[in-house]
């Protein structure tokens, strides 16, 4: 662009440089806000998530990729903020341990409480759920907060990935143990499989995993 240019009011520049520039405008901003699962912010997030072969697991993937963007982590709370905002839920839990970094941020996001499923024998004042087979190896049992969910509460389930679900099962198997209501499975990545063939069958209500496409 010239000097000469520059000083033009953007009424007398060409019609089709204005309208060029506008439109650019428009559709970088209507892809940051294309919040679909195999929309452009999804892949943004996916470019930035590495995966590796880890404990018998093909494709292993490290949210660490995107906790060293700033603005993609970002991009991440932003689209299940807007995703709860509108379907509505009264708290959001998160699995030990890496549901603790992408759960607290939406909850302060939707302003609702945020709740820790964690190992037995880590947490005081707790219920324990039933014993479930891990996803690498061996079993274990979660915990929750007494008193964290009441009957018919609407709770919303965080993790970074689902493998074989046998964790998510277990805190799916919790909250109704409660009396509450899993509103929906959330996590960066899942097994399509899994989620398709087993979790459905074997925790029949009404949730699904909300996740990015796995690439």
């Amino acid at each position: 662009q010239s000097v000469t240019e520059k000083n033009i009011p953007a009424s007398h520049v060409p019609p089709s440089r204005t309208n060029e520039h506008i439109e650019g405008n428009m559709s970088a901003k209507e892809e940051l806000k294309d919040y679909s699962q195999n929309g452009a912010v999804a892949k943004k997030i996916a470019s930035v998530t590495p995966y590796f072969p880890f404990k018998g697991i093909e494709r292993f993937y490290d949210i660490g990729g995107f906790l060293k963007h700033p603005e993609i982590f970002q991009l991440v709370v932003d689209v299940f903020v807007a995703r709860y905002k509108s379907i509505g839920v009264d708290s959001i839990a998160g699995f030990d341990a890496r549901g603790f970094i992408l759960g607290p941020p939406i909850a302060l996001a939707l302003k609702k409480p945020f709740i820790m499923l964690r190992k037995k024998g880590k947490m005081p004042n707790s219920i324990s759920g039933k014993e479930y087979g891990k996803e690498y190896a061996g079993k274990d049992v979660l915990t929750i907060p007494r008193g964290s969910v009441k009957k018919g509460d609407r709770v919303l389930l965080i993790d970074d990935l689902v493998a074989t679900g046998g964790t998510l099962s277990a805190g799916i198997e919790l909250v109704k143990k409660l009396g509450g209501v899993v509103v929906e499975c959330s996590c960066v990545r899942y097994d399509a499989i899994y989620i398709t063939k087993k979790l459905y069958k074997s925790n029949p209500c009404n949730h699904c995993a909300y996740a990015f496409p796995v690439v």
